[in-house]
């Protein structure tokens, strides 16, 4: 009876995730039992998916959490977001964000700046994205949408980025430089002795999700009254009051809350 008991029932304690994975055993072999179990520990595949990514917390704020996520990742802050986008808002041209709606490249040095630390933007070939050996924040142009994705590395022809929305994802070559925004990348200079690594290519990364299945799960037609989706965004988004300035306006010279929702856009 103890050992049908201690066979039959594993009463020690099992780490979190762990799960009990059971096969059977080749019959032609002496055993007890014919079944063998072995514990097993399991993880969420999001785990993976998001690993080392900042999440856009809205549709329209892959930007801020794009330039979380390089800072984070390769700089070594520990930042919010919501912190970015702060930073963004208070040292870049916050009228023309106002206007735009959106943040550009030199709104991202600028906050980096303010950090101490020297970034900037180029235009490059694809050669010289690789070639750079870093992460850098690259723009893509992608089933009708503008987006902000981090460039991970290249390896056997196929791109790796880090997307805020869709999480570690890669392109084949050719498909990345048909999608990529005017060949433009930006980049943050940090002493080697000071760069992290949890931007680097693991074997997690390794593997493809093909155009078909991101076109049909992320970048989905709308399905709702445009006029309803704004009223969603505006409710999501930053606010900030400002004076009218419109002499057209009934409320010219009055107090009013201003919606950012902030997204890429060329223009």
């Amino acid at each position: 009876m103890y050992y049908f008991a201690k066979e039959s029932f594993d009463i020690k304690q099992k780490p979190a995730g762990t799960v009990q994975y059971t096969e059977t055993l080749d019959s032609r072999n002496d055993s007890f039992t014919r079944m063998h179990r072995e514990a097993v520990k399991i993880k969420p595949a999001i785990e993976d998916q998001f690993r080392g990514i900042v999440r856009q917390a809205y549709d329209y704020s892959c930007g801020s959490a794009a330039l979380t996520t390089l800072l984070n990742g390769y700089v070594g802050t520990q930042l919010t977001e919501q912190q970015i986008m702060n930073g963004l808002l208070k040292y870049g041209e916050t009228e023309k964000i106002i206007e735009r709606r959106s943040f550009s490249l030199l709104d991202m040095k600028r906050f980096v700046a303010a950090l101490g630390l020297e970034s900037g933007g180029y235009r490059g070939e694809f050669s010289d994205l690789v070639s750079q050996g870093q992460p850098a924040i690259v723009p893509i142009s992608y089933a009708g949408f503008k987006h902000f994705v981090v460039f991970k590395g290249y390896k056997n022809g196929r791109v790796y980025v880090a997307d805020p929305a869709l999480g570690n994802i890669s392109f084949d070559e050719t498909r990345f430089k048909e999608i990529w925004e005017n060949n433009t990348l930006y980049l943050i200079n940090v002493a080697p002795e000071q760069r992290k690594n949890m931007l680097a290519l693991q074997e997690a990364d390794m593997r493809h999700v093909d155009d078909a299945t991101i076109n049909r799960y992320a970048f989905v037609d709308i399905q709702y009254p445009q006029f309803y989706m704004n009223k969603i965004a505006d409710k999501a988004s930053t606010i900030r009051l400002d004076t009218n300035m419109n002499e057209d306006s009934e409320n010219y010279g009055k107090k009013e809350y201003n919606y950012l929702r902030l997204y890429y856009k060329s223009k």
